[in-house]
């Protein structure tokens, strides 16, 4: 039985699973493996970081997230689809892995951010 996110570690369950599935998606990957180049190693606590901070309100976070895909946006235009997609995959592996208000919150704030993402890149 699916359970609401609650905790850290749930939120690090979320993330490894989604960005797992990032890095095999033929419509994202490229950005995160080829354009970015990401260290999955600093990058994952970070997300966690990232997340925790937007849903439980940890304060652990310090990053600038608009930064860093201005700057992916450069190299590599980063269209709606894109952000799209990523909305849907995060969504599904939400959908999968939880149930409740802060899996529904999460969801949200996740869409609002990429929506404020993708305007500030295409501006």
């Amino acid at each position: 039985m699916k359970t609401d996110i609650k905790n850290r570690a749930d939120i690090e369950k979320l993330v490894h699973v989604f960005y797992g599935r990032v890095m095999e998606d033929e419509a994202i990957s490229y950005f995160f493996n080829d354009v970015a180049k990401t260290n999955w190693e600093i990058h994952l606590p970070k997300m966690c970081d990232f997340f925790e901070n937007i849903l439980l309100s940890s304060g652990d976070y310090d990053g600038n997230p608009m930064v860093a895909h201005e700057e992916l946006h450069k190299k590599s235009e980063v269209k709606e689809n894109h952000f799209q997609h990523w909305n849907a995959v995060f969504d599904a592996t939400v959908d999968e892995l939880f149930k409740g208000p802060k899996a529904e919150e999460i969801k949200q704030r996740a869409t609002n951010i990429a929506v404020a993402m993708m305007h500030k890149a295409h501006r």
